[in-house]
């Protein structure tokens, strides 16, 4: 992780999500915006249907996990260690919505695929260390 991107993560709020709002635009606002609403380090901006084309592409699953655990150079859980799955992925699937996607708030079924995932990626991240 590059000091500007650990520096821009002590920066986030740290108290958490304690009014129970934890809607995907929510958590946007309070996690996600630092990177993805301020053009940081060529992070995909909120309604920039080009930049999210691909990684909606990808589906559903498969963009959360891997965000979730981390990709390029986006810490896991967007840098807020306390952030569950759900609340994440409900996240996610907010920005995809603003760029066109059709994604839904996930349910029990969506989760489940996105764990599973997780844990192919994070067996694929142990293989390339």
């Amino acid at each position: 992780m590059r000091l500007s991107t650990i520096a821009l993560l002590a920066a986030l709020p740290t108290a958490t999500l304690a009014n129970g709002d934890e809607s995907g635009e929510h958590v946007y606002r309070e996690v996600c915006a630092v990177c993805h609403g301020t053009k940081f380090d060529k992070a995909p901006q909120l309604g920039d249907r080009k930049a999210w084309a691909p990684l909606i592409d990808e589906g559903q699953h498969v963009l959360t996990a891997h965000a979730w655990v981390g990709v390029r150079n986006m810490p896991p859980r967007g840098g807020k260690a306390d952030l569950s799955l759900e609340a994440f992925s409900r996240a996610v699937a907010y920005m995809a919505r603003q760029a066109g996607g059709k994604w839904r708030d996930p349910d029990g079924r969506m989760l489940a695929k996105i764990r599973a995932e997780e844990m192919k990626r994070l067996e694929e991240m142990k293989k390339g260390e």
